[in-house]
C-alpha cells in the first residue's frame, strides 16, 4: 500500500497547522477522515497499516496552469 502526500500551499512559515494533504491511497482499503495531517501522523498511520509514503514534489512556477 502507498499514501501519496503533499504538503499544503497555504500555510505559511511557523504557524501551528497540518502541514500535509493526503493525495491518494492505493493498493489497500483504508478510510480518511481528515483532510490535513501533520507529518507525525502520517507516519503512525502509515506504521500501522504498513504502508509505504511517497511525498510528492512541488510543481515549479513555470509549470503551473494559469487560469
Amino acid at each position: 500500500m502507498k499514501i501519496y502526500i503533499r504538503e499544503r500551499q497555504k500555510v505559511g512559515e511557523g504557524v501551528r497547522q497540518p502541514q500535509f494533504r493526503v493525495v491518494a491511497v492505493t493498493g489497500g482499503q483504508i478510510q480518511i477522515e481528515a483532510t490535513h495531517f501533520r507529518k507525525v501522523e502520517i507516519e503512525m498511520i502509515a506504521k500501522d497499516v504498513g504502508a509505504e509514503l511517497v511525498y510528492l514534489a512541488e510543481v515549479p512556477e513555470d509549470q503551473k496552469k494559469k487560469h
